[in-house]
């Protein structure tokens, strides 16, 4: 398993804490193919935590960093896991928001997309604060330049 543990000076935050506990419910909803599924989680420790399934493979970023772009087959089970993985997100009623190539793992069996850190739950919800614009520059949609607004359609995009 992967584990992720907040810092003890944001741990002392209540802002971080709330987006924090916000991750954690947001990644139980998202279950599904292509994902990585959360295992556990305490946000209300003294220093809060989660844990995922670990999943072995480089990034997307750092396959074509170090093999060039992907092609043939790879390329397809790239699209076809990623639009699984979007699609079950979606269907959950989330948004992922950071969809790049940092958070795609090309594990053996196919792709994963992982981190839930500034999704956004259709009912409203958010782990971000309102009125700043989230996601990665270059990989945020055009709508969610224009507005700050991104739905389903933003995740496909990028």
């Amino acid at each position: 398993m992967a584990v992720k543990v907040v810092h003890p000076a944001q741990a002392d935050d209540d802002e971080f804490r709330a987006r924090f506990k916000r991750e954690v419910e947001v990644s139980r909803r998202v279950t599904g193919p292509c994902l990585v599924p959360l295992l556990a989680a305490d946000p209300g420790a003294a220093v809060p935590w989660l844990a995922t399934a670990y999943v072995p493979g480089p990034t997307l970023g750092e396959h074509i960093a170090a093999h060039g772009p992907l092609s043939g087959a790879r390329l397809y089970g790239l699209a076809a896991g990623t639009a699984a993985a979007l699609a079950a997100v979606h269907t959950a009623g989330v948004v992922h928001r950071d969809v790049k190539p940092g958070n795609v793992i090309l594990a053996p069996d196919g792709p994963r997309v992982l981190d839930f850190g500034i999704a956004h739950a259709l009912d409203g919800t958010s782990v971000t604060r309102t009125g700043v614009m989230t996601g990665t520059a270059g990989w945020i949609s055009p709508e969610g330049y224009r507005t700050g607004v991104a739905g389903p359609a933003g995740d496909v995009f990028a």
